[in-house]
């Protein structure tokens, strides 16, 4: 068993990793543009970020104050807020708006998805992450009864509803704050349909990940991938 799990830790390991490449493979280079990322964690990522597009105005949004002193220190401009609602940011402000495995744990999703549009200038984009509610692995999870995998992190106390979860039984330090924990899942087609239905155009959607098989297969059948990433652009006024 210990085998196994190992294995499996290693393909959500490597699949994760493809899906920061799918990110970074999804922004354009272009000096001195600013850049938020909501839900920006420590920072780090959000420096690998400015640095693939080539521009140091790098911005963030975080909640968990510990993580925002960490976010300071690597050089972000930080503003504490709560993603569930009205951002404290100017409209028509940013030229990039990115967030990745944020919008997995939040309860108002029209209002997260308004506020990046309103946020966006126009003719700006936004690069998107999160887990894919119709990864197979998912699906078969719910076929023979159980919590899908991304869907049993609901709870303090650990795992919930999927014996087979890989951190099941485990309560973890980040378990307990509320903030990391999921609330709502998309599948494939509902991502892509919540960011049309506040007028985005969709310009590329990438997935990794395809358990218990080779990540490739992700390329060939990307609905079923574990990891979603969405580019989406906020339209110029004609």
């Amino acid at each position: 068993m210990n085998i196994i799990k190992k294995y499996l830790f290693s393909l959500i390991n490597k699949s994760y990793e493809e899906n920061n490449k799918n990110i970074l493979s999804l922004l354009t280079p272009q000096k001195d543009i600013k850049v938020m990322d909501l839900g920006c964690d420590d920072g780090v990522w959000t420096k690998k970020i400015g640095k693939k597009i080539g521009t140091k105005s790098l911005f963030g949004i975080e909640v968990v104050r510990e993580r925002i002193r960490l976010a300071i220190k690597n050089g972000i401009s930080i503003t504490e807020s709560n993603l569930n609602e009205k951002l404290p940011l100017k409209s028509n402000s940013f030229d990039v708006v990115h967030s990745n495995q944020v919008i997995e744990h939040l309860t108002d999703t029209d209002m997260f998805v308004s506020e990046i549009y309103r946020v966006l200038k126009p003719g700006g984009y936004a690069i998107v992450s999160t887990e894919n509610l119709s990864s197979w692995h998912n699906v078969f999870a719910l076929i023979f009864g159980f919590q899908p995998f991304s869907m049993s992190n609901y709870s303090s106390l650990g795992n919930v509803g999927n014996p087979f979860a890989l951190w099941n039984g485990k309560v973890t330090k980040n378990s307990k704050i509320k903030s990391w924990q999921h609330n709502r899942l998309f599948s494939y087609y509902g991502l892509k349909d919540i960011f049309e239905k506040h007028d985005f155009v969709t310009k590329k959607i990438i997935t990794s990940g395809y358990y218990p098989l080779s990540g490739l297969l992700a390329k060939i059948d990307p609905i079923h991938g574990h990891w979603i990433c969405i580019k989406i652009i906020k339209p110029r006024k004609k």
